[in-house]
């Protein structure tokens, strides 16, 4: 077996001994997709499609090395350093026998604040280094061009095999991450996601060790009375980060990123992508155009989006008919749907009720009955209209976190301010949400700090760091907006029984933020301030977003059920008091939940 070569990237910058095809153009990386990686074609603008076996990144298979008794300082799983050697070491004979790596030099960041990655891919990941390139900043936009001249050094390296197969492994897949040296081994996986976040991951590492925080969120300059400053908008995926990045608040809005900030000491922030990994689900030009027109430009790049014959988009494709499937029959095996099923649905022989809930969800082996929510799209940073300087970002003066609360006692306000940097902080912290497709099938909240699961070191550390860079930021606003429900879900909502916070009523909630014309008030169960919806200050934004989205407990009072919302209270207090603790996040940040 090969022997792995456990060195920094920027000691050993190429440490396979095969022929790398360096910085190839996106002309080629299309003719290489097209040829080598499987479920890949053109659609009818122009742009390359790739289904995917894996509809999401798969944090339950992603692994740190380290000793299994340093366990509790990591956020995710461990692997020993003896089980993962001979896995790497297969990998390795593998990829020497391979013969051949296409490699993609760029940068996270830009000035000072940048960070230099090496991709590595063997063929069939040839759509997910186009993709790759896209997002990362050349070298001839980072480097002099002394510096264009040397060999270049990465600080961090991402290898990715999805046609490895690991029979031993839960899933037949393995994220392993060589936290020490800053290089990641993604082994057969195929989503794209995988890539993008193995470098971001050990960016999180990389800039804790150097003060910093990176942050989960889609990042814009906002110019208010005349004062061009920075929003960011943290959020998990579905929650609406790309959407509320990429909407217009104030005289001028221009996106900076669309998920991923780095946040330093006095509110400097700097970024990480060239461009934007948008989730397509539901998109529509009337409501997300930025993003709606990126996606149809023949630049970009899509995954898992559905097409129809033509070759034509449809973004919020459902259950599929029979007919549809027999002629997505040969991708939808490739990529991992079971042919017995898949036939048996054609001929008539199953019918789709039979294996799909009221909720959408299909039964384990049915899941090429329903498309999956979690298509994307990577657009290049060029053809986002309206995108602001990245080489002149201004100091960060709003700091938002966005919540999609669904079900039927879903409460949280439709816009909320903290009230201190520790409050903030734990909320930060619980990251609430209710999981939506990136998720998987399973339903109900969860809460996952902004940074996890690309935060590898312990999760109470981020809570501490994002208070002290927090409270060196002067006139910093923190809030949290609801972009989910009230009392419900779309089912709901269309038996007239429940609120959906429309993308309209988040536009106005933070245009009346960001212009001062909110008048607040202390909410008596959370302590955090909601909108007073009695006060005439507010009277404008009340023609815009009803009262019952401002201050949910109205809502819940028409309707009757005051007791699911004093249940909901009394619940959400217990639950993120007990996770922030079982994070063992500082006790002054935990103490801003009442108990």
């Amino acid at each position: 077996m090969s022997k792995v070569k456990r060195v920094p990237p920027d000691e050993e910058p190429h440490p396979f001994n095969v022929s790398y095809i360096k910085n190839p153009t996106q002309d080629a990386l299309r003719r290489l997709a097209l040829e080598h990686s499987p479920a890949c074609y053109v659609t009818k603008y122009g742009n390359i499609n790739k289904i995917a076996r894996n509809k999401a990144r798969m944090a339950r298979y992603t692994y740190i090395i380290a000793k299994e008794r340093d366990a509790d300082l990591y956020s995710g799983n461990v692997i020993s350093e003896d089980r993962a050697e001979p896995i790497l070491s297969m990998l390795w004979d593998y990829i020497h026998l391979q013969g051949r790596l296409i490699e993609i030099q760029g940068y996270y960041g830009l000035g000072e604040k940048r960070f230099p990655i090496q991709w590595l891919y063997t063929m069939p990941c040839a759509n997910i280094a186009g993709m790759q390139q896209i997002l990362s900043f050349p070298r001839d936009a980072v480097e002099t061009p002394g510096e264009l001249k040397e060999e270049y050094r990465p600080v961090i390296r991402v290898v990715m095999v999805p046609e490895f197969p690991l029979p031993d492994m839960p899933g037949g897949q393995a994220i392993i991450v060589d936290i020490e040296n800053y290089v990641t081994y993604v082994i057969g996986a195929d989503y794209f996601g995988e890539s993008k976040k193995g470098a971001l991951r050990m960016l999180n590492d990389y800039v804790y060790e150097r003060g910093g925080l990176v942050l989960h969120a889609g990042a814009k300059a906002v110019t208010i009375a005349g004062e061009r400053i920075t929003m960011t908008v943290m959020g998990l995926s579905g929650t609406g980060k790309t959407t509320t990045t990429f909407s217009k608040q104030g005289e001028l809005t221009q996106p900076i990123q669309d998920d991923m900030v780095c946040l330093w000491p006095g509110g400097e922030i700097s970024i990480t992508e060239n461009g934007a990994f948008a989730k397509t689900y539901g998109l529509k030009e009337e409501t997300e155009p930025i993003i709606y027109k990126g996606t149809l430009d023949p630049t970009a790049w899509l995954e898992n989006v559905y097409t129809d014959a033509e070759g034509g988009f449809d973004f919020s494709k459902g259950c599929l008919t029979p007919e549809e499937v027999k002629r997505l029959r040969d991708y939808l095996i490739v990529t991992g749907a079971l042919s017995e099923n898949v036939d048996a649905y054609i001929s008539g022989e199953v019918n789709i009720e039979d294996k799909v809930d009221a909720y959408g969800i299909p039964e384990d082996g049915w899941d090429f009955l329903v498309w999956t929510q979690n298509g994307r799209s990577v657009i290049p940073m060029s053809k986002i209209q309206g995108a602001g300087d990245l080489r002149d970002i201004p100091s960060v003066r709003l700091m938002g976190i966005l919540n999609r609360d669904e079900g039927p006692d879903a409460a949280m306000p439709g816009i909320v301010r903290f009230t201190s940097t520790e409050q903030a902080a734990a909320y930060f912290m619980l990251g609430e949400t209710t999981k939506t497709s990136a998720a998987g099938k399973e339903r109900g909240r969860t809460r996952s700090p902004f940074t996890q699961p690309f935060f590898p070191k312990a999760m109470g550390l981020q809570a501490v760091r994002f208070a002290e860079l927090s409270a060196q930021i002067p006139n910093l606003q923190t809030w949290l907006m609801n972009t989910g429900y009230i009392g419900g879900d779309q089912k709901d909502v269309d038996a007239g029984k429940a609120l959906k916070v429309k993308i309209r009523h988040s536009s106005a909630m933070l245009e009346a933020m960001l212009g001062g014309n909110v008048k607040w008030k202390l909410d008596p169960d959370f302590g955090y301030e909601i909108v007073d919806t009695d006060a005439p200050e507010n009277a404008e934004l009340l023609k815009k977003v009803p009262a019952e989205i401002l201050n949910p407990v109205i809502f819940f009072e028409k309707q009757g059920r005051m007791d699911v919302y004093r249940s909901w209270v009394k619940t959400m207090k217990f639950k993120r008091r007990e996770f922030l603790e079982g994070c063992k996040v500082d006790p002054g940040i935990v103490a801003t939940i009442p108990e």
